[in-house]
């Protein structure tokens, strides 16, 4: 009786309970995943320092400093050689600066492959994390972290909006020169965007105005577009206002430097300005610049220095794309024609030239800078001082550089961006006549307003 009493308060005491099986039918988080990333996104941290630039730079300032003192032992030797004791003890130090020189150039050579095996392990190992990273997206069901990106996306877009629309913010250090305009300050966003009488026709190209025009033709615009193998041009296109140049109603039409295209002395790449009534650009097949003549149909040609890099050896380049034939641009500013290019004796380095007009052209003064072209995606001249532009993204270009022909100073700092309509800006030029930047992008037109004070 006790037995039965007890079994009867078992059963009325699981019947109180409630168990339920839950089974989750996501896959697992893979936290062991998620930390080894972490380790390897720490070990890239460790890996790539600062140290490593500041050694190679120290290298190649010994170098720097090294090679003109064995430059000058050797002219001294050559002209106060005796024959006697004096020769074989400077040929004796010679004999010692040339080993050092060459066991600098082996630490280079030893780095620079360190380097370079490092940049391309850890190139790997990114793209394996975001590879990781994209395969991890998929347990975020609630979409938080897609969320979070569109929000964060949305704040920049507005910031770089209200930086368009209230573009006063002051560089990181003044600059310097005689500007009549004041000092540069900024960039503001889009002021022009066409397609133009060709749109998506021809993808790279250059437009503007002439700075130095004849009377008359003050409102008039400018566009030469790459006609041939996105490469070549054989004509300028002329506009007698901006609306025209919009709506693609052009008078008086084109005119042309040569009837075959391309040939000798015809249009090589985008990098083309117009200055008193004459276009300046890169001649075809050659390391020169060419002026062509609109007036009288005439090609004046001017020979840059031995060892200009040309034929799409020098080009404006960024991490995903090089910008053919964009060897040589060609600048205008309120002093006149200018040309930037690079050449073998600089190791790739921008150099900067004043093109000097008269019947002949002539190479005026020239300045070497320490920014590597293939680094760079295109440059300006405003008031004397070069800027140079690089690639940031689809949506965003960078003002990172400038060289102020005046002071000779360089600066690095500059920080100041340029909203795209597209992803390349093939072809960048100043405007002195109102102080606008006229790029070219991927067969668009875009114009925006230089701010200075």
């Amino acid at each position: 009786m006790v037995e039965k009493r007890a079994d009867l308060q078992d059963k009325a005491t699981s019947a109180e309970k409630c168990v339920c099986e839950l089974t989750n039918s996501e896959e697992a988080f893979p936290h062991d995943t998620l930390s080894t990333m972490e380790d390897n996104a720490s070990k890239c941290n460790s890996e790539i320092t600062s140290q490593k630039t500041l050694e190679l730079e120290s290298l190649l300032l010994g170098l720097e400093r090294r090679l003109p003192q064995l430059q000058d032992d050797v002219s001294v030797l050559e002209k106060e050689d005796d024959g006697g004791l004096y020769g074989v003890l400077s040929l004796q130090v010679i004999e010692n600066e040339i080993m050092d020189i060459k066991q600098l150039i082996d630490k280079l050579n030893s780095t620079t492959l360190g380097h370079q095996l490092l940049t391309i392990e850890t190139t790997k190992q990114l793209e394996n994390l975001k590879a990781e990273m994209q395969e991890l997206e998929k347990y975020d069901t609630m979409q938080v972290v897609k969320r979070q990106q569109a929000n964060q996306r949305l704040k920049r877009e507005l910031n770089q909006c209200r930086n368009g629309l209230h573009s006063t913010i002051q560089p990181t250090q003044p600059q310097h020169g005689n500007c009549p305009h004041g000092q540069f300050l900024n960039i503001t966003g889009p002021r022009v965007y066409t397609a133009g009488e060709y749109p998506g026709s021809y993808k790279y190209g250059a437009w503007g105005r002439d700075p130095k025009p004849e009377a008359g033709k003050e409102s008039w615009y400018w566009l030469v577009m790459m006609t041939s193998s996105n490469r070549y041009s054989h004509y300028v296109r002329l506009y007698s206002s901006l609306s025209s140049l919009i709506v693609g109603v052009s008078i008086p039409g084109n005119v042309l430097i040569h009837s075959s295209n391309p040939t000798t002395n015809t249009i090589q790449g985008p990098n083309v300005v117009m200055y008193g009534e004459a276009l300046y650009y890169n001649c075809y097949n050659q390391d020169a610049v060419c002026r062509f003549n609109l007036s009288t149909k005439t090609v004046t040609t001017l020979q840059l220095p031995k060892g200009t890099r040309f034929n799409s050896k020098g080009n404006f380049c960024h991490l995903d794309e090089c910008y053919p034939y964009t060897d040589l641009d060609l600048a205008t500013d309120e002093s006149g024609v200018w040309v930037i290019y690079t050449t073998s004796q600089d190791f790739g380095n921008l150099v900067l030239s004043k093109v000097e007009e008269g019947e002949q052209l002539m190479l005026g003064q020239t300045w070497h800078t320490s920014v590597y072209k293939l680094g760079v995606t295109n440059t300006f001249i405003a008031c004397g001082v070069l800027y140079v532009t690089r690639f940031v993204n689809k949506d965003v270009e960078e003002i990172f550089y400038s060289f102020d022909t005046v002071t000779g100073e360089e600066k690095f700092n500059i920080g100041v961006f340029i909203s795209k309509m597209a992803p390349n800006i093939y072809a960048l030029n100043y405007s002195p006549v109102d102080q606008m930047l006229h790029a070219y992008c991927d067969s668009y037109m875009v114009s925006y307003k230089v701010l200075f004070g």
